[in-house]
């Protein structure tokens, strides 16, 4: 309804009735013959302005309480101090005030943030007017005002969709015939509240590290998890990524690479403490390092370390750079069964120049470092196919390292084949 036109309008009396029935066609059909909406109109028209704003504000307060039901009461009842539960309609009549009534449906979803910002006011509005008699009067725009604001946030707003039972969700997830429909499961995690999707969260880790979950059900984590983790603030990714570290204390090392495995899952390794990165890449890297030369523990190892590239904590930062260069070089040799000299694991291959492209200026000195203190290295990049190889790792690092990166030369003068004269000198 245009405010405006109300002011050129409202001259006389007899025009206020089809400008009400216009902005009452605004609100939710079924809400037309709501009887605190009819007695609003009845009063209003024959100047009962103190009456119609608290006639209208009863039908906002009304519409709030049975969304609130809809969307979940368990909800309400977490999300706003009351210091008793809200079992039904009556409670919310005996129990709940109006402040608490708009924090509760924004905290919950019912509302938005301008709407609860909105109805605040039109709730100082109904008791400056309406339960106040020694008020001034209020004017025909202020009762109007205040109506349209109703029906703009509440009286014509859908209702909003049901909040899932966390509970029944997860056990529903332990189920064969859980309904694996990517639009339904969006459906019911992209609406919840972020306390909601702390508990869900939390609770898919617990059940997927338990040692008794069964397959059907860590399955179904693994499948519903991942979208759940898209719509996750990162407070709770934060959160659930520093629950590895107690399992890692406990001392229990199947649980605690399940709990590893889950957050791999969810792709929330950038959350790991410094604990638990190293907890997990040590291993890893010392695997690589023993691996030189196996080609089937090479392409194991690296595969592996994939996610944790960008992770990898300081002090095992120098030899799993030099790892990584030597698996990629290989080296050269023969063999009865093939016609070639260079050989390296094929497997790794096809990652490491991934990894390389995660590196900063810091990896990059480590890459330098390799080159010219393993003399193993110098001598394996002497043929001309192993100094290709490493020229691809140099184009990488070139790409990645700064402007003002101190060792720019040395990385410059390997991706030149004109400098290779310059970058053998440089190994030195």
């Amino acid at each position: 309804m245009n405010k405006n036109e109300l002011v050129v309008t409202l001259e006389s009396q007899t025009e206020m009735v089809p400008i009400m029935e216009r902005a009452l066609t605004s609100v939710r059909e079924e809400l037309r013959d709501d009887p605190y909406i009819i007695e609003a109109v009845k009063v209003l028209q024959v100047g009962g302005y103190r009456s119609s704003i608290g006639s209208f504000w009863n039908a906002v307060v009304d519409d709030l309480r049975n969304k609130i039901m809809f969307r979940s009461l368990k909800l309400f009842n977490d999300s706003v101090e009351l210091g008793r539960q809200v079992k039904d309609y009556e409670d919310f009549q005996n129990f709940v005030n109006d402040d608490q009534l708009i924090e509760g449906a924004y905290k919950i979803g019912v509302i938005g943030w301008e709407a609860s910002k909105v109805l605040k006011h039109a709730k100082e509005t109904r008791h400056i007017f309406s339960g106040h008699p020694k008020s001034s009067d209020p004017s025909i725009i202020k009762v109007l005002s205040m109506m349209d604001d109703c029906i703009k946030y509440v009286l014509n707003a859908e209702y909003p969709s049901q909040i899932i039972d966390v509970n029944d969700y997860v056990s529903n997830l332990a189920e064969q015939n859980f309904d694996r429909n990517v639009v339904a499961i969006e459906s019911a995690l992209g609406d919840l509240p972020e306390i909601y999707k702390n508990e869900l969260a939390n609770r898919l880790f617990t059940s997927y590290i338990h040692p008794q979950s069964t397959s059907v059900l860590r399955s179904n984590i693994e499948f519903v998890a991942p979208i759940l983790w898209r719509v996750l603030p990162k407070t709770i990714k934060i959160q659930t990524a520093r629950r590895v570290d107690q399992e890692i204390q406990k001392g229990n090392s199947d649980i605690t690479q399940s709990a590893f495995g889950f957050i791999e899952l969810v792709q929330n390794q950038g959350y790991l403490s410094v604990v638990s990165r190293r907890y997990q890449t040590d291993p890893l890297v010392k695997a690589l390092t023993a691996a030189f030369d196996d080609f089937p523990s090479e392409n194991e190892a690296v595969k592996a370390l994939v996610p944790y590239a960008s992770l990898i904590p300081e002090e095992l930062m120098g030899e799993y750079v030099l790892s990584l260069t030597k698996t990629y070089i290989g080296r050269v040799g023969s063999s009865a069964r093939w016609n070639r000299t260079d050989f390296f694991a094929d497997g790794a291959a096809i990652y490491i120049p991934d990894m390389f492209k995660t590196f900063d200026d810091h990896a990059a000195l480590y890459f330098i470092e390799g080159i010219k203190q393993s003399d193993l290295l110098r001598r394996r990049i002497q043929p001309p196919a192993k100094l290709r190889r490493l020229r691809v790792l140099g184009d990488i690092v070139l790409d990645k390292i700064s402007a003002t990166f101190q060792e720019r030369k040395f990385i410059e003068a390997l991706c030149d084949e004109s400098r290779e004269e310059e970058f053998f000198t440089l190994t030195r």
